[in-house]
C-alpha cells in the first residue's frame, strides 16, 4: 500500500507537531508549510492526495490556498481548519473549492473523517461538527471584531455597543467549547 502525502498548513508550531505524528502513525506522509509563502512553495512542489489548511496563518487568511491546491489537484479533498469559525467564512471557503470546514479543536480522527470523501454530494456538504452555542457564538464575534479593530479593546467595546469594562470580562473568561 502506498502512503499517501498529506500537506498540512499551519502556523502553530505545537499543534502542527502533534498533528503530523498522529498523522504519520496512520500511515501519512506530512508535508508542513507554517505560511503562505511555505504553503505556495509546498503547493507547486508537491502532488499532495489530501490538505489540511488553517485559516488563519499568523493574521493573514489562506483562503487563497484553496483554487492554487485545486487548480494542481483538482480531485484532492482540502480541508478547512480554523479556531474562528463562522458561516460566513465557512461559505466563502466552500466557494472556493474546499471540501469540508472544521472548527478547531479538532483531533487526527475528526480530521481524517472530514478528509473522507465518498459521495458527490458529501463532496460539496458544508460540514460543522454541530451547531455553535450562543455563547462560542459570542465570543468568536467578539474575537473577530477585536482583531478588526487590532486589538483595540476602547474601539472593540464601542463597535459592540458595550461597555469597555464589561468587554474585558468577557475576554478574560476561557473560549466556550461548541
Amino acid at each position: 500500500m502506498d502512503k499517501k502525502l498529506i500537506l498540512l498548513v499551519e502556523d502553530d508550531a505545537v499543534f502542527a507537531q502533534v498533528m503530523s505524528r498522529a498523522l504519520e502513525r496512520r500511515d501519512f506522509i506530512v508535508i508542513l508549510a507554517s505560511n503562505l509563502d511555505a504553503a505556495r512553495l509546498a503547493i507547486a512542489s508537491h502532488d499532495h492526495d489530501y490538505a489540511i489548511v488553517d485559516l488563519n496563518l499568523s493574521g493573514h487568511s489562506s483562503l487563497e490556498l484553496i483554487p492554487l491546491l485545486k487548480a494542481k489537484r483538482p480531485t484532492s479533498p482540502v480541508l478547512m481548519l480554523t479556531g474562528y469559525a463562522s458561516i460566513a467564512t465557512a461559505v466563502e471557503a466552500i466557494k472556493l473549492g474546499a471540501d469540508n470546514y472544521l472548527a478547531k479543536p479538532a483531533d487526527a480522527n475528526d480530521i481524517l473523517t472530514a478528509l473522507s470523501v465518498t459521495s458527490q454530494s458529501e463532496h460539496t456538504a458544508l460540514s460543522i461538527q454541530q451547531p455553535m452555542s450562543v455563547r462560542r457564538l459570542e465570543w468568536e464575534h467578539i474575537q473577530k471584531v477585536l482583531k478588526e479593530n487590532d486589538g483595540n479593546i476602547s474601539a472593540t467595546a464601542r463597535q459592540l455597543n458595550m461597555h469597555r469594562r464589561t468587554l474585558q470580562r468577557k475576554l478574560q473568561k476561557k473560549p466556550v467549547a461548541g
